[in-house]
């Protein structure tokens, strides 16, 4: 059957700025792709789909599963083309996507063969490497640690303006945030690595098995964030994994004061489905061995590929495996409310960095003198960087002429999250720590740049225009986070520029959103 339609999406299908700037995508997260392609909006109807689109032929047209070829119109007779993308596989409505832009791509492959291509708007060509830095590693970390192959045939990946959320891993294809898209120094302060790992995750939790309901999303969202951590670890060590789940107990932790609905329900918070449930995936994983885990989770995903699951498809593979009390597990970590703080506790404490770092978390009410040599040695050491941090914080309300030693060996560091933490702290800078504080304006980091820049702006008057020029050129991240400040202190130091001033207001101006036109894009 072949059909012809029109439709004026009122959501789920966005178009973005205009002409040669002009983005088009989807975002269909949930059940609502119906509003630009006839589909059934239910997770449990899977369908394979083809999708033909035809568009200018200036632009590049992605969707879902691999280019079958393209239609070529004759220049003179019609300027578009159309874009073949064919699936073999069946998945979810709510996983089809259309992005469509001036982009350029970069191609990869993986170990077991299966082709990546990397997308990047033509404007950010010089940004692939910092921004999909580790990415072959991740899907090759995957395959080897969940025991099934990728089973979609290709993957690529493209970022977009505006999007909605960091990332939505529609099936083959995966849309993000151009929040993420970063250089050299941006990479310091934001990468996409995480994002990364948890949309190629979905690719099997949740593409490949889907959650049969609401109740289930953990399901997806919880194994996508765990295995994200997971790969993390595999890249940067098991301080780092520790340090990640420790952050994620604390949010729990404070979150459990009002939110009150468990996990295995369908009004869960996102906090929950996805940080809750990685931790109860990481409980579980730590107590029946990750060679017992990896077993479940290859059975699960083989016995149910494909298919729509819920939680006693898991927890039933986990029996099959081990001798661990699911029915426990299930009553305190998914249906129960709130976070269980000491259980996690307990974990964390096998890590001796996690052990230091929560020991040094209690001195917090201990006066400075008694903490200060444990202070030195800290900073002194070679420990991870959360622990330095945790220190220069400690020091915030300590008067300067007693902390200013620890102060200098803190901007002596290399570690650019070190020095980051000395900017946060310094409310006050005495004219003797000023040319210190200084140095923190050449740091590969746009967020103490934008940070320092903004403090010394305001504590010292008489070299508004020294930080202004020096400043002049800074862009910063995608949201031009440096640029934006800089104009807002331009325009508000009398007597600078005086004669710019009206060109600086008008190019803040165009910092805000414009209207948009909605060109000619017809499916096949």
């Amino acid at each position: 059957m072949t059909f012809y339609y029109k439709a004026n999406p009122k959501q789920t299908l966005y178009f973005i700025g205009e002409g040669e700037n002009l983005q088009i995508w989807t975002q269909g997260q949930g059940k609502y792709t119906s509003h630009w392609l006839p589909s059934f909006d239910d997770v449990n109807e899977k369908v394979v789909f083809n999708l033909s689109i035809e568009f200018d032929s200036s632009f590049e047209v992605l969707s879902n599963g691999k280019l079958d070829g393209t239609t070529i119109y004759p220049p003179q007779s019609n300027p578009n083309k159309i874009w073949h993308y064919q699936m073999k596989k069946p998945m979810s409505s709510y996983l089809v996507m259309m992005a469509i832009g001036k982009f350029t791509k970069q191609t990869a492959k993986t170990k077991s063969g299966t082709p990546l291509e990397l997308y990047l708007d033509q404007k950010d060509a010089n940004k692939f490497e910092t921004t999909y830095k580790y990415t072959t590693q991740i899907f090759d970390f995957f395959e080897q640690e969940i025991g099934v192959k990728y089973p979609w045939g290709i993957y690529r990946q493209v970022p977009v303006r505006d999007f909605l959320y960091s990332g939505m891993e529609n099936t083959t294809s995966t849309i993000f945030s151009q929040d993420f898209v970063v250089n050299e120094i941006g990479f310091n302060d934001k990468t996409y690595i995480n994002v990364n790992a948890h949309e190629l995750a979905h690719q099997w939790f949740g593409n490949l098995i889907t959650a049969e309901t609401g109740k289930h999303h953990w399901l997806q969202e919880g194994f996508a964030t765990y295995y994200a951590l997971l790969a993390e670890k595999e890249l940067f060590g098991d301080d780092y994994f520790q340090w990640e789940l420790y952050e994620m107990a604390e949010r729990l932790q404070q979150a459990s004061k009002t939110d009150t609905i468990p996990l295995l329900n369908e009004k869960a918070s996102s906090l929950t489905f996805y940080q809750k449930g990685a931790w109860a995936l990481h409980y579980l994983r730590e107590n029946i061995g990750p060679e017992n885990f990896q077993k479940a989770v290859k059975n699960y995903l083989k016995k149910y590929g494909f298919k729509n699951v819920n939680t006693t498809n898991f927890l039933k593979e986990v029996n099959a495996v081990s001798n661990f009390n699911t029915t426990t597990f299930q009553q305190n970590w998914l249906e129960k409310p709130g976070f269980e703080v000491n259980q996690a506790l307990d974990l964390l404490k096998k890590n001796s960095f996690m052990k230091l770092y929560l020991n040094l978390v209690q001195q917090q009410s201990k006066p400075f003198e008694e903490k200060k040599e444990l202070f030195e040695t800290i900073l002194k050491s070679d420990d991870f960087y959360p622990i330095k941090e945790e220190v220069i914080f400690q020091l915030a309300e300590i008067p300067f002429e007693e902390k200013e030693q620890l102060l200098n060996l803190s901007l002596a560091s290399k570690s650019i999250k070190v020095r980051q933490a000395v900017s946060r702290i310094m409310v006050e800078i005495p004219r003797n720590f000023q040319s210190e504080y200084e140095t923190l304006l050449n740091d590969d980091s746009y967020i103490t740049k934008e940070i320092a820049l903004g403090t010394l702006w305001r504590l010292f008057p008489e070299r508004q225009e020294h930080y202004l020029n020096l400043s002049k050129d800074w862009i910063g991240f995608n949201d031009k986070n440096l640029r934006i400040l800089w104009l807002t202190l331009a325009l508000l130091s009398e007597g600078y520029e005086v004669l710019n001033k009206v060109k600086f207001y008008d190019e803040l101006f165009d910092f805000l959103p414009q209207n948009t036109k909605v060109p000619f894009v017809k499916m096949h």
